[in-house]
C-alpha cells in the first residue's frame, strides 16, 4: 500500500482562546483530489497552513508524504506547493518572469527554470500572454498564473486554500480546468473550499470539518446517500407563492422545506421519491400557484452539510471557538512563502 500523501492524527491548534483544530484526523490518499470542507472558522485554513509547515500544531501527529512535518518541516517544504486565496503575483512583471523568478528560488538553473516555465505557462493556457505585464491580466489568469508559480517547482502535492474565491462564473471555470490538467499530469491536490459545486466537480473525495474536527469523509455520491433522502425541488414564479407552496406541500417530507429566498425555489426532503413528486404536482394543481419548474434529484453536498450540521455551509457560527480569518496569520506573498522555503 502506497504511503497517504497526508496523515493526520489527533491534530490539535489553539490560538489564545480560539480553538482552530480541535482533535482532526485526515488521511488523504495519493492520486485524487482531497477537498476539506467547512464554514468560515472550522479550521481549513489552519489546517493547510500545518501541512505547508506555515503553522505549528501544538499537538498530534502530522506527516506529508511520509516525512515528520513537525521534525522535518524543510523536507516537507520541498514537495508541496501553495497557493492561497489572493495570487501573489508581481503585476509590474510578466507572467513569464513571475514563472521564472519562483523557479530560480526553487533552486533550478536559468536554463531549467525557462524549460520549465515554458512547460507550466502551456499546461495552464498563458502561452499567448505570457510575456505581457501581469498587470493587464484578468483576476482569473492572475489566479492561474499563481498556480503556475506554485507548479514549476514540480510539487507532489499542492495546497490549494480557497481559489476560486471572488472569481467570475468563467474565471472559475477556467480554474477548474487547469486544476484538472494539473491532476491528470500526476499532482496531488489537497483542496479548502466553501463552495460545494466546486467540491462536486473536482474532488474525488471530500471531508468535512466542524469546530477543528472532521465530522463526515467520503466521495461526493457517498456523502450524498448519507443524507438519505431524495429532494423535490420546486421553483415558483412569484416569490410571494414560496411560503405558500412551503405550508402546503411540508407534510410530504420528513424534515422542513426550505425556501431559497430571491431564486423562487422551495425544496423539500422526501422518501419515495416518485410516489411524492406525482402527489405534489396534484397538489400545486390544487393551489393554482404559478410554477416554472418542478423535478425531484439527489441531495446537493450544501444539503448533506446541513444535514450533518444543522447549518448551511456559508453560515459561520459567531458563538464558535474556532477561528476566523482575522484571528491567525494570513496565507504568505510570494517572497514570504519561498524565504520559508529557502530557510
Amino acid at each position: 500500500m502506497s504511503t497517504p500523501i497526508v496523515e493526520a492524527r489527533g491534530l490539535t491548534k489553539s490560538f489564545g482562546k480560539v480553538h482552530a483544530l480541535a482533535g482532526l484526523d485526515l488521511v488523504a490518499e495519493s492520486g485524487q483530489v482531497v477537498a476539506v470542507l467547512g464554514p468560515n472558522g472550522a479550521g481549513k485554513t489552519t489546517f493547510v497552513r500545518s501541512v505547508a509547515t506555515l503553522v505549528r500544531p501544538d499537538g498530534g501527529e502530522l506527516r506529508v508524504a511520509g516525512i515528520d512535518a513537525a521534525a522535518q518541516p524543510e523536507q516537507v517544504r520541498r514537495v508541496i506547493g501553495l497557493a492561497g486565496q489572493y495570487a501573489a503575483v508581481e503585476p509590474a512583471m510578466t507572467g513569464r518572469e513571475n514563472v521564472t523568478m519562483v523557479a530560480r528560488l526553487y533552486g533550478q538553473t536559468r536554463r531549467q527554470a525557462r524549460s520549465n516555465t515554458a512547460v507550466v505557462l502551456d499546461q495552464l493556457g498563458l502561452t499567448e500572454a505570457a510575456d505581457r505585464p501581469v498587470s493587464t491580466y484578468s483576476g482569473g489568469m492572475r489566479r492561474r498564473l499563481d498556480l503556475g508559480a506554485s507548479l514549476v517547482g514540480a510539487p507532489r502535492l499542492l495546497l490549494l486554500d480557497e481559489p476560486t474565491t471572488g472569481l467570475d462564473p468563467r474565471s472559475r471555470n477556467e480554474l477548474w480546468e487547469a486544476i484538472r490538467g494539473m491532476v491528470a499530469a500526476g499532482t496531488d491536490v489537497l483542496l479548502t473550499t466553501q463552495y460545494l459545486d466546486e467540491a462536486d466537480q473536482l474532488a474525488q473525495r471530500v471531508v468535512i470539518v466542524d469546530r477543528g474536527r472532521v465530522i463526515a469523509d467520503g466521495t461526493p455520491d457517498e456523502l450524498k446517500s448519507r443524507a438519505g433522502r431524495d429532494v423535490v425541488e420546486i421553483r415558483v414564479r412569484h416569490a410571494a407563492d414560496q411560503s405558500v407552496v412551503a405550508e402546503a406541500l411540508g407534510r410530504l417530507g420528513h424534515d422542513a422545506p426550505r425556501i431559497d429566498a430571491g431564486t423562487g425555489r422551495v425544496t423539500i426532503p422526501v422518501e419515495g421519491g416518485r410516489a411524492v413528486i406525482a402527489e405534489a404536482v396534484r397538489a400545486l394543481d390544487a393551489l393554482a400557484v404559478d410554477v416554472d419548474d418542478i423535478g425531484l434529484r439527489r441531495p446537493t453536498l450544501d444539503e448533506v452539510f446541513l444535514t450533518l450540521t444543522g447549518a448551511p455551509i456559508d453560515s459561520a457560527d459567531p458563538d464558535s471557538d474556532t477561528p476566523t480569518d482575522s484571528d491567525v496569520p494570513t496565507i504568505p506573498t510570494t517572497d514570504e512563502r519561498f524565504a520559508a522555503r529557502a530557510a
